[in-house]
C-alpha cells in the first residue's frame, strides 16, 4: 500500500538515524500529539519493510542502519539466497543466519563479510509468500519426495499426501520448516497430473506464478450484461459516424479479440492514417468490478494451447471485438503525415465504425506480393485502394523509423503445433510478413500520438518507457563481439539507438545475426511502464505509450479512460486529482504483471519444446552454439529448440573459459565458441522442468566460421 504523507515524513526522519531509537523519544522529537496514530504509522512502515520494531519499543530504520531489503529467491538444504531490491548480486544466507524465511518471502537482512565474500543474516520477514511450490513426486529409499521445478535446489520430503499423488505426478505442495528451523518438509495440496505432459506443466506454472484464471461471478455477470445490451442509439449519439469509411481489421487467422482497425487515405501531398481502437473504457468504468479484476491481471497471457484473458470473453470477444459488418464503438486516433513520414497533426475522438473486412495477415500479404487468389481479391475489393495507400505510407514510416535509429532486433519466436490431445507435435519459427510490419508501424504511430497529447496537456498518464542501456552491460557485450570479430567501437560510452542498430546491420545475414541480436537485447534495459515520459530507447522515440490494445493490456485501458475524460472537456485540475495516484499504481502493477506473464509464457514454451524434443532422444542434428559459460554451452537448432551440452559430457580435456564466448581445451587445443556449428545428439528432454540436454555427436571437430 502507498504510504501516507505522515508515514513518509516519519520514514525520512528515521532514515537519518544510524542507530536504534526509542519510540517515545522519537515521538517527542517530531512533535507527535496522538500516540495511537503514531503507533499505527509505525506498524504500516514495518509492514512495508521500511523499519524494524523491537518488543522493547525500539525503532531501527532500514535505510539509516544500512540494512538490505529484498526477496528470498532460492533455497538449498543448508542455505538460501536473497535478491536485493536495489539490484546487485544475490546474497548468500546460511540456515544458521536464517529465521525460517523461504523463497518468495520478503526479508530485511544485515550484510557482513567473511571468507566466502558478502553474506547475510535475516533480521526480519516482513511479508510472507504463500509458501507453495510446484514439482514432481518421486520415491527415494522408500520415502516420498517432491522435486521442485524452481526456487528449491534440493528434493523436499513429502510428509502428507492426502490427494493420492503417485510417482511421476506434478503437484502443488505447502512447504514448512521443522521446529528447529533446519529441515524442510511439505504436504501435497493439489494434483495436476503426469509431470511428463507440457499441458499439465503449464497448469502448474500458472498456479506457481499466481496468475488468476477464473473470473469472479460478479465480474462475469457484469460482462454478460454489458454484452447483451449491444450497441444502442444512445451509445452512438454524439460520436463521429465513420460507418461509411473503408475501415477494416487485419489480424491473425485465429484471433478472436479484434481490438484495432485502420483506414488510410491520401490527403494532398501526404496521408491521413486513422487507427480505431475498441472503446473498452465506454463499457468498463474505473473502480468497477471489471476494472479491479483487469488491474489485478494486468495483461492477457498467451500459451500454446490457451489464452488467459484480461477481460471475460463477453467483453474481449464480444461487445468490444471489432467484428466485420457490425456497428462498434471506438476511440480513434487521426494522424496526418507529410510525404516524408513526419506527423504534422493528430487528434482523438469517440467514434462508431463498421469494419468492412475481417482482414487476415496471410491474405493481405498475398495481395501485397501480387499472389492473391481471385477469392481473396474479391473479399478485399472494397478496401483495395486503402490497402495500396496504407502500404505506401508504411514504407515511408519504416524508412523514417530506420533513419531516426529505431533498433531492428532479429528475434525468433517459436510457434507450437499441438495434436488433438494437446501434445506438441511441431515447432516452427513464427513468420512475419509486410502486413504484420505495416500494422506494427501504424500502431506505433497511434501510440506516439497519444503520448504526445498526454505530455503536451500534462495529463496523469502511463507511458511505455525503455531507458538507455547500462554502459557496463554494453562493455561486456562489446568484449564478446570483439571475440566474434564484430566492429564495436560505437558501443563505447553512451551510444545512440542508431549506433546500436549499426552493429546489428553489420551482422545482418551472417551466421552471427541472431546471436549478436540476442546478446544486445539482453544488455538493454527492460521496457516497463511509468507515470513519467522517459522515452523509448529501442524505438528511438521521446514520446511513447501503449494505446492500441485495451482488451489485453491494462495500461491501454487506463489511458483510454484519461484521454476520454480529456477529449470530453474535463479540466486539468480535475483530471490530476482523479488520476495522478492511480496512474502510478497502474504503471507499477502493470509492469509486475507483464513480468509475470512473460515468465509464464517462456517457462511454458520450454516445457512444450522439451515435449517435442523428447521424441528425438538419440537422434542427431546440426546446430549453432548460442551461449557459452563455465559449465558448458547451449546449442540452438534451426527449428528454434535449444539444449545444453554439459561440461562433463565434453571430450576429456582441461578446459578454460575466457569469460565471454569460448571454452578452449588446453591439451587438445579444441575450442567451442559462440557461433560455431556443431553436430549434437539429443540426450534427454525433461518436460517437467523444460530442460533439453545434448551431447556432441561422435568426435567431429567444431567447424569455425
Amino acid at each position: 500500500m502507498p504510504l501516507t504523507e505522515q508515514q513518509e515524513y516519519i520514514r525520512d526522519r528515521l532514515s537519518k538515524k544510524s542507530k536504534t531509537v526509542k519510540a517515545e523519544q522519537f515521538a517527542k522529537e517530531i512533535g507527535v500529539t496522538d500516540m495511537a496514530v503514531f503507533i499505527k504509522d509505525l506498524n504500516a512502515l514495518e509492514r512495508e519493510g521500511e523499519i524494524l520494531l523491537s518488543k522493547k519499543g525500539g525503532i531501527t530504520s532500514v535505510a539509516g542502519a544500512g540494512l538490505v531489503r529484498g526477496k528470498i529467491v532460492s533455497a538449498s538444504r543448508h542455505f538460501v539466497f536473497m535478491h536485493p531490491d536495489d539490484g546487485g548480486e544475490d546474497v548468500y544466507i546460511s540456515m544458521e543466519n536464517n529465521i525460517g524465511a523461504l523463497p518468495g518471502d520478503r526479508v530485511i537482512i544485515s550484510r557482513y563479510a567473511d571468507e566466502k565474500g558478502f553474506c547475510g543474516k535475516v533480521r526480519s520477514v516482513f511479508a510472507y509468500s504463500d509458501r507453495t511450490v510446484v514439482g514432481t513426486v518421486k520415491k527415494f529409499r522408500g520415502k516420498w519426495e517432491l522435486h521442485p521445478d524452481t526456487m528449491y535446489r534440493v528434493p523436499i520430503e513429502l510428509e502428507k499426501n492426502k490427494i493420492g499423488a503417485q510417482e511421476g505426478d506434478k503437484i502443488q505442495a505447502k512447504v514448512r520448516f521443522s521446529k528447529d528451523g533446519r529441515k524442510m518438509t511439505c504436504s501435497a495440496v493439489k494434483l495436476y497430473g503426469e509431470a511428463e505432459s507440457a499441458r499439465v506443466c503449464a497448469d502448474a506454472i500458472i498456479d506457481a506464478l499466481g496468475i488468476p484464471t477464473v473470473f469472479p461471478e460478479e465480474v462475469l455477470a457484469s460482462a454478460k450484461e454489458i454484452n447483451a445490451g449491444g450497441v444502442t442509439d444512445e451509445d452512438i449519439n454524439g460520436r463521429e459516424d465513420l460507418r461509411q469509411l473503408p475501415i477494416f481489421t487485419i489480424d491473425g487467422a485465429d484471433a478472436k479479440d479484434l481490438d484495432d482497425a485502420i483506414c488510410v487515405r491520401r490527403v494532398g501531398d501526404g496521408f491521413e492514417l486513422s487507427v480505431h481502437i475498441a472503446d473498452v473504457s465506454h463499457y468498463v468504468k474505473g473502480g468497477s468490478p471489471l476494472d479491479i479484476e483487469a488491474l489485478d491481471r494486468g495483461t492477457s497471457v498467451y500459451f500454446a494451447d490457451r489464452v488467459i484473458p484480461m477481460y471475460p470473453e463477453a467483453i474481449s470477444n464480444g461487445i468490444c471485438s471489432l467484428n466485420a459488418h457490425t456497428d462498434k464503438l471506438c476511440f480513434s486516433a487521426f494522424m496526418e503525415f507529410d510525404g516524408k513520414g513526419q506527423m504534422r497533426h493528430y487528434r482523438f475522438a469517440k467514434t462508431v465504425i463498421d469494419s468492412k473486412v475481417r482482414g487476415v495477415y496471410s491474405e493481405v500479404n498475398a495481395i501485397l506480393s501480387g499472389t492473391a487468389s481471385d477469392e481473396i481479391n474479391e473479399k478485399y475489393a472494397c478496401v483495395r485502394e486503402t490497402i495500396a495507400d496504407a502500404y505506401e505510407l508504411y514504407r515511408i514510416l519504416s524508412k523514417t523509423a530506420s533513419e531516426r535509429g529505431s533498433i531492428r532486433f532479429s528475434s525468433t519466436e517459436s510457434r507450437f503445433e499441438l495434436d488433438e490431445n494437446g501434445v506438441c507435435c511441431g515447432i516452427f519459427e513464427r513468420e512475419s510478413g509486410e502486413a504484420e510490419h505495416m500494422i506494427e508501424q501504424f500502431m506505433i504511430a497511434a501510440n506516439v500520438a497519444a503520448a504526445k497529447l498526454a505530455k503536451r496537456a500534462q495529463l496523469p498518464f502511463v507511458y511505455r518507457v525503455h531507458e538507455s542501456p547500462d554502459p557496463e552491460a554494453l562493455e561486456r557485450v562489446a568484449k564478446l563481439l570483439r571475440v566474434l570479430g564484430v566492429h564495436t567501437s560505437v558501443l563505447n560510452g553512451d551510444p545512440s539507438p542508431a549506433e546500436v542498430d549499426s552493429v546489428l546491420a553489420e551482422v545482418k545475414d551472417s551466421p552471427f545475426e541472431e546471436i549478436v541480436s540476442n546478446v544486445l537485447l539482453r544488455a538493454m534495459a527492460k521496457a516497463r511502464y511509468d507515470s513519467n515520459p522517459l522515452g523509448h530507447f529501442g524505438l528511438a522515440l521521446e514520446d511513447y505509450c501503449h494505446f492500441t490494445s485495451p482488451i489485453r493490456r491494462y495500461p491501454d485501458s487506463f489511458i483510454h479512460r484519461v484521454l476520454s475524460a480529456y477529449v470530453s472537456g474535463e479540466g486539468h485540475g480535475a483530471l490530476v486529482k482523479r488520476y495522478y495516484g492511480k496512474a502510478m499504481d497502474a504503471a507499477e502493477r502493470s509492469s509486475e504483471c507483464e513480468v509475470r506473464a512473460v515468465t509464464a509464457e517462456r517457462r511454458s514454451e520450454d516445457c512444450y519444446m522439451a515435449e517435442y524434443m523428447a521424441k528425438f532422444v538419440g537422434q542427431e542434428f546440426d546446430g549453432t552454439i548460442s551461449h557459452v559459460f563455465e559449465g558448458g554451452f547451449f546449442v540452438r537448432l534451426p527449428n528454434s529448440a535449444e539444449g545444453m551440452v554439459h561440461f562433463d559430457d565434453l571430450p576429456y580435456d582441461e578446459y578454460e573459459y575466457d569469460g565471454m564466448a569460448t571454452l578452449r581445451g588446453m591439451l587438445s587445443g579444441k575450442s567451442y565458441r559462440v557461433g560455431d556449428s556443431v553436430r549434437i545428439k539429443v540426450a534427454a528432454a525433461r518436460i517437467a522442468t523444460g530442460k533439453v540436454s545434448f551431447v556432441l555427436a561422435g568426435d567431429d571437430s567444431t567447424e569455425q566460421y
